[in-house]
């Protein structure tokens, strides 16, 4: 089952932060884990360093695509059915980068690890 990557999922597996679940670092470890990040975490990463909101992902954001390669980690892409489902996806929430990430794990029947419960109401599988 290939996995989706959250943004917070990305920088703490990449960070050896504790707040990753047991069960997500598992499920990320796995020698036969297919696991993905989505150019909209690259996105949100870059920005929030940018703005200097995440100082601690400089690093991680400079150097992304050696990074994933070394990680066997596969980029994914934002096509316009992403962002048309995302767009249309219900509900309050306003966060463009959770809506284009709820859009990509359904669209593509993935498992998202995060620990945001607000996936649970767009109908995507999240594993924490």
């Amino acid at each position: 089952m290939p996995i989706l990557l959250d943004t917070h999922a990305l920088l703490w597996w990449m960070t050896g932060d504790p707040r990753l679940s047991v069960r997500a670092r598992e499920a990320v470890g796995a020698e036969s884990a297919e696991v993905f990040v989505s150019a909209a975490s690259a996105w949100e990463l870059a920005t929030k360093v940018r703005l200097g909101k995440l100082p601690i992902a400089s690093r991680l954001t400079h150097r992304l695509p050696e990074i994933l390669a070394e990680q066997s980690f596969r980029a994914l892409a934002i096509g316009v059915e992403h962002g048309r489902l995302g767009g249309l996806l219900p509900g309050e929430h306003r966060d463009p980068f959770d809506r284009i990430l709820a859009a990509q794990a359904l669209i593509e029947d993935m498992t998202l690890i995060t620990s945001d419960r607000v996936f649970l109401t767009f109908g995507v599988r999240v594993l924490w």
